[in-house]
């Protein structure tokens, strides 16, 4: 994700701008866990915590999950 100067006015506003992108990064790192088998959730974890701003890294947790679960 970019950071811009055009700031979203909500928090919907948002999650509209970032949703696909989110789903496209949460989807590259359930792509990796077969490969990196029982190191994915620490690489996983590190990878969450370098994305940013705090709003996108949640999005992308949650997205994470959901399609973990699916």
């Amino acid at each position: 994700m970019t950071h811009s100067d055009d700031a979203p006015a909500t928090r919907a506003e948002f999650h509209r701008q970032h949703q696909v992108d989110a789903v496209a990064e949460a989807e590259r790192l359930l792509a990796r866990r077969e490969e990196l088998q029982g190191a994915w959730l620490n690489w996983v974890a590190g990878e969450l915590y370098r994305l940013g701003p705090p709003p996108y890294a949640a999005m992308v947790r949650r997205e994470l999950q959901r399609l973990a679960q699916g």
